[in-house]
């Protein structure tokens, strides 16, 4: 199929999920926990790439290289490499398999999807519409197919030669066993796996802009996201005022019934959750921390969104708890704060909040931070899907959805054609 009548199939599955965004929104709200408007802006996220992809079956190209050779012509060509299995997380039950889908699909691969099993309602319901979908354009379902189940499933998906590709969402510790075997088997492997991102707040920033970006970036869906902030590192000009201003917002925050309208923090999608985030305050406190707000849990899998004081060399906040526990300490140079930054084995998401232009251009450049995403004055979390998505050291090093990561499902030829009759070779070599 050329590939912009794949882009015409794409459009199609954008309209599908469009008619049906808010019951699918109420979907990932019940099963995983996050509030409505979370939950709507997840399928939104799938929406988006779907029509980013359109764009890419108009403009997927290779490039055209000079050849040192008379009468040659030299070319790179990108063909589908055949099956993307994906392995998709909890907390993102739809978007994170609309990412690798429709970048996928485009590129003329078909997809086997394992969600989490604890969202299976989200996978099924997404699979539905696309079977019904790939029906319409007389197109095999098995495209896009589905196949339930726990961590034995998954294993078995990592160590099949017949999935070219294997993306991977979750821990640093199991994507490195996945990343293994698939390395295992020299099968192509997208790790999306942990992330205890940072904020840097400056001395000459603007406080209330950096008080409402933190307190999406840390509370949002629970603190469960990915990008999710977990560590502040807060100038110590600044620092009580900030935090005066955060403590007041947080006992704001309304907790409760994701889909009741007001609510802004729902549950923990576990039992075991709760368990965590009870063990890192008992570990914060008996490494010399504070609890400044929270550390409450309120029944059920219901937890208060806690602000902790710490020094950032406590080994609490080096390992990522997956919960609303947010970690705020103080640097007084702008080579400390970077080095704080750095100083983690994850290097997914980071921020810096400032009004200095020197500051920027240090942040984003060599010195600056080491993180896949490098922000300024925007949350750590809440990424456009224009740009490569992905981390960088225990992270994993893949990279999902925009830019060119659609390279990643295409196996990539370097093709020269020789029209010239003669047959000079290259370097100059003379063989006869």
């Amino acid at each position: 199929m050329p590939v912009p009548q794949r882009g015409q199939v794409l459009l199609a599955m954008r309209d599908a999920l469009v008619r049906n965004l808010e019951p699918l929104g109420k979907v990932v709200a019940l099963e995983m926990g996050k509030i409505l408007p979370e939950g709507i802006g997840e399928v939104q996220e799938y929406v988006d790439i779907l029509e980013y992809a359109l764009g890419l079956s108009r403009m997927l190209n290779g490039a055209v290289i000079p050849s040192e050779r008379p009468g040659h012509y030299m070319l790179e060509t990108w063909n589908p490499l055949g099956t993307v299995g994906v392995i998709s997380a909890f907390n993102f039950p739809v978007a994170v398999y609309g990412w690798n889908s429709a970048i996928a699909l485009v590129t003329g691969n078909g997809v086997l999807w394992k969600p989490s099993p604890t969202t299976p309602l989200c996978s099924i319901a997404i699979t539905r519409l696309l079977e019904k979908t790939l029906r319409e354009h007389k197109l095999p379902p098995a495209l896009c197919s589905l196949v339930t189940g726990g961590s034995d499933v998954g294993s078995a998906l990592a160590a099949d030669s017949r999935a070219n590709v294997l993306s991977f969402t979750g821990s640093t510790k199991v994507g490195r066993q996945v990343g293994q075997v698939v390395q295992g088997r020299f099968g192509k492997s997208i790790l999306e796996l942990g992330g205890n991102n940072a904020i840097i707040v400056a001395e000459d920033c603007d406080l209330d802009l950096a008080a409402r970006a933190i307190l999406f970036a840390a509370v949002g869906t629970a603190g469960q996201r990915c990008t999710t902030t977990r560590r502040l590192i807060v100038h110590e000009s600044v620092y009580d005022s900030l935090i005066e201003r955060l403590i007041k917002a947080y006992g704001q925050v309304k907790i409760g019934d994701p889909l009741e309208a007001g609510v802004l923090c729902g549950p923990l999608h576990t039992q075991a959750a709760v368990g965590v985030y009870e063990e890192t305050l008992r570990k914060v406190q008996e490494q010399g921390g504070k609890i400044l707000f929270g550390g409450e849990a309120l029944g059920g899998n219901f937890v208060k969104p806690t602000l902790t004081r710490v020094s950032p060399d406590m080994e609490v906040v080096k390992d990522e708890a997956f919960v609303p526990i947010l970690h705020t300490m103080t640097f007084k140079t702008l080579d400390e704060a970077i080095s704080i930054n750095n100083n983690v084995a994850q290097g997914l998401s980071s921020s810096i909040f400032t009004k200095s232009p020197e500051t920027i251009f240090k942040w984003i450049g060599p010195s600056g931070s080491d993180c896949g995403i490098v922000n300024v004055n925007i949350p750590t979390n809440g990424a456009e899907i224009g740009g490569a998505f992905g981390g960088e050291k225990a992270t994993g090093g893949g990279r999902e959805s925009g830019s060119d990561a659609w390279k990643q499902y295409c196996r990539r030829g370097t093709c020269t054609i020789n029209y010239s009759g003669a047959l000079p070779l290259a370097q100059g070599i003379n063989f006869g």
